[in-house]
């Protein structure tokens, strides 16, 4: 037997998935880590522990399939995006831990920024805003922060990565010092136009250019791993951040195909094929996609809290001890209540870019409790998804007759995608392989390899598991609709 691995390493668990050459899922091992939040709106990871779950994922699948080093012909890495790690060259150690993508710290640093005229620069550059979210501020921050980094910097001795940087420094022994176009076109130091960092964005960020990794293909040689991690080196030839990887995994390769990944939070992405699309509605341009040194851009709306609310309710308000169990209790909710809960726990996303904004809870009674609130729960993830759908409709026609891919872990609530159908008026398509983010990159693996179909044919195998049809009255989701977009107003507003 032979064998392709993907590393998916997500933002609260890292998972190591092995699939057979027909890219069938023959075995997975997942581990959970801490999330770090040493103060309001703050969020951290150690690098470390990111670190330690990779190396035990990947030995714990292999050994689940049977299969040796010697077994795998190529691995490949997806990864939650901009989140930062900064670390010493000749140690390879972390010089604080990495601030995630969620992560508020900079919102001060971002918003002195647009006030001093960057972001129509930025913007044009990048595809991007000035939030936050993304990896520039983070760098900046680091090298601010930690005493010696900024010399330390400008010296050459520190690097920079997202954490497939990290990650594949690690696997390589040090020898690789890379990254892949979707990865670093959200960095805010990739100039996505050309393809190569841009100088000019490095010195409004404060970041050295000789801490950034080389930028690569999706699917390529990147280095092998270390004979002693897994019994023997393993070839590495395909990277793409976590968003990225679930286009292609869900075959979304014809400019109009869109899908939506539910996980801790929630991104969409639109196929606009080989030319960007400027977004007039604060949507993010960004790479779908680069093979052969060939760019494939898309449109992107991003949902900071989706999952994350789920986990809300099981962990601070106990209403669940389950993720799952959520779906049960909504369903127990009265119909005759309309609970809203705008989810802006760390800040509200697209189209809104509003760092500043915490979450809310509407409309509540005297009658209103658990179930209804689980309900707001997972309908606020349908509604923040049509405010995406709405603003890349404004940006691009192509937007207009997509069909929805759902992935991730929230997508196998039928009742959330039931209510996402409703309340888009559109088909969502739930996929009969749900693993899409490391079948894409083990598709991105297995194509450098030269094992894998090319892009047509490969999006030709997939296949639906369920397709959700709209069955909600107009009338119920016009004033559905017209509560949520009340609610995130008040929250706005800060009332």
């Amino acid at each position: 037997m032979s064998f392709l691995v993907a590393i998916d390493q997500g933002t609260t668990s890292t998972r190591a998935i092995v699939f057979d050459l027909a890219l069938a899922l023959v075995a997975s091992a997942q581990q959970e880590f801490k999330q770090i939040y040493p103060g309001p709106g703050l969020v951290e990871h150690d690098p470390e522990e990111i670190w330690a779950t990779t190396v035990s994922t990947v030995r714990d699948a292999m050994a689940k399939a049977g299969a040796r080093a010697a077994d795998v012909v190529a691995l490949g890495i997806t990864n939650q995006r901009e989140t930062t790690i900064v670390w010493d060259r000749s140690t390879g150690r972390p010089i604080h831990n990495a601030i995630v993508w969620q992560d508020r710290r900079t919102a001060e640093a971002c918003a002195r920024l647009r006030q001093a005229g960057h972001e129509e620069m930025v913007t044009a550059r990048t595809g991007l805003l000035l939030d936050p979210y993304f990896s520039a501020t983070k760098v900046s921050w680091l090298l601010e922060h930690v005493p010696g980094a900024r010399d330390a910097a400008q010296a050459g001795r520190l690097a920079f990565g997202t954490v497939d940087s990290f990650l594949l420094w690690r696997l390589t022994g040090g020898k690789v010092h890379a990254t892949d176009a979707t990865n670093a076109a959200r960095t805010l130091l990739l100039d996505i136009n050309r393809g190569t960092w841009d100088p000019d964005l490095c010195r409004i960020f404060g970041v050295p250019m000789s801490l950034l990794p080389e930028v690569r293909d999706c699917a390529g040689n990147f280095g092998a791993t270390e004979p002693g991690l897994f019994g023997g080196a393993i070839n590495i030839l395909g990277i793409a951040g976590d968003q990225q990887a679930a286009t292609v995994g869900q075959g979304c390769f014809a400019p109009g195909m869109m899908k939506a990944t539910y996980g801790t939070g929630c991104f969409a992405l639109l196929n606009t094929g080989d030319t960007p699309v400027a977004s007039k509605s604060r949507l993010l341009t960004t790479i779908a996609y680069q093979i052969g040194g060939k760019r494939t851009y898309a449109l992107e709306g991003a949902i900071f809290i989706a999952g994350a609310a789920v986990q809300w309710l099981r962990d601070a308000l106990k209403l669940i001890s389950k993720a799952s169990d959520v779906n049960a209790l909504a369903n127990a909710a009265d119909p005759a209540e309309q609970v809203y809960l705008v989810p802006a726990f760390v800040g509200l996303g697209a189209p809104w870019w509003d760092p500043q904004a915490r979450g809310a809870v509407f409309g509540l009674t005297r009658n209103a409790g658990a179930a209804e609130l689980a309900r707001a729960t997972l309908e606020s993830v349908g509604y923040q998804t049509r405010d995406l759908l709405d603003a890349m409709q404004a940006d691009w026609p192509g937007a207009s007759d997509a069909v929805l891919r759902v992935d991730g872990g929230m997508a196998a609530s039928d009742v959330a995608m039931q209510f996402l159908a409703d309340i888009l008026a559109a088909p969502v398509e739930r996929p009969a392989a749900m693993e899409t983010t490391g079948l894409g990159a083990a598709y991105l693996a297995g194509l450098a390899a030269g094992i894998c179909p090319g892009l047509p044919e490969f999006a030709a195998t997939w296949k639906p598991a369920h397709r959700y049809v709209p069955a909600m009255d107009a009338e119920v989701r016009n004033r559905k609709w017209a509560g949520w977009r009340d609610a995130v107003a008040r929250t706005r507003t800060k009332i």
